[in-house]
């Protein structure tokens, strides 16, 4: 019986990102980013059937092209930064699936995200690389995100729907 050894993958984050976009006034998108980010996947298989996923994003790296918007995210009415510096997702992937808990200000949510493997091959430099991308929604107020402010037309500021999209590339 041939026994088959796990592999180590590290997310390259020089070639990832980590977008949101959240609707604004009920009408335009807001997008931004995470610009720090670090995980790991541990597969046996190429397929990535029976990955685990280790993901860590660092709170205070939130960009949304508008410095006092990011301010007013990294404070207590959102992410917290100084409390909470870290968002996490600890799960699996299987038939292009992205299942597990994410935690984000202390409060953890099971979650499931549609998770393509884009492909698997050599790099530059001869090391074996993995690309994925990743699209799902999440609604912020299951994580205690829950500012807002009514518009006179009855509508919120911000709504409750974040739609994520992520670009990861793997290495070994």
């Amino acid at each position: 019986m041939a026994m088959t050894t796990a592999t180590k993958w590290i997310i390259d984050p020089a070639h990832s990102d980590i977008q949101f976009k959240v609707k604004h006034l009920g009408m335009f998108n807001v997008t931004g980013t995470f610009k720090q980010f670090e995980g790991d996947v541990v597969s046996e298989h190429e397929d990535f059937s029976d990955a685990v996923i280790n993901f860590t994003i660092h709170t205070n790296s939130i960009d949304t092209n508008q410095p006092d918007r990011d301010t007013h995210l990294k404070s207590a009415d959102f992410f917290n930064t100084e409390k909470y510096p870290h968002i996490t997702f600890k799960g699996t992937y299987n038939n292009d699936t992205l299942s597990g808990n994410l935690t984000i200000n202390d409060i953890t949510q099971p979650v499931t995200l549609n998770a393509e493997l884009t492909g698997v091959g050599k790099g530059r430099f001869g090391e074996t690389r993995a690309g994925f991308e990743v699209d799902g929604k999440i609604n912020r107020k299951d994580f205690g995100l829950v500012w807002n402010l009514l518009m006179e037309t009855g509508g919120v500021v911000v709504s409750e729907e974040i739609k994520l999209h992520f670009n990861i590339q793997l290495t070994t």
